[in-house]
């Protein structure tokens, strides 16, 4: 019987639909939880940043948090103090989170690529913005 049971959770997670749909999940579950929790105050239970915690310095994503904070709550100025580069980066990320989530529910797989060019330029970047914002 749990062998059964296993086999149909398998074939589930195997379909193309499976981890989009999943993620929509968790991410409204997050986005409630981060609506009435403000990140910029202490005695929540979001994590910190492990970087931040162990060097005191902040990482290329230090802010995201509080930045879709202030997205949500509507404000673009706080959101943009947060993190910079995250906020300008997010429409690209948003386009490949929905072309995913579009993608599975139509029933293909979706697994965009990015050339090494790219994935250097990334990097390159995100390294560049992580010295920029802890030398001021």
């Amino acid at each position: 019987m749990t062998s059964l049971t296993f086999h149909r959770l398998r074939a589930v997670a195997g379909r193309p639909a499976a981890a989009p749909l999943a993620s929509l999940v968790a991410g409204a579950v997050g986005a409630a939880y981060l609506w009435g929790t403000d990140p910029h105050e202490h005695g929540h239970w979001l994590p910190r940043c492990p970087l931040n915690w162990a060097t005191g310095l902040l990482c290329p994503a230090c802010g995201a948090t509080r930045m879709v904070y202030d997205l949500m709550h509507g404000d673009l100025t706080a959101a943009f103090h947060d993190n910079r580069l995250l906020l300008l980066a997010s429409p690209v990320g948003l386009y490949l989170y929905g072309r995913w989530v579009f993608e599975g529910l139509r029933g293909r797989a979706y697994h965009p690529r990015l050339h090494k060019y790219g994935q250097v330029a990334v990097l390159a970047t995100a390294l560049a913005w992580g010295i920029a914002r802890n030398a001021v």
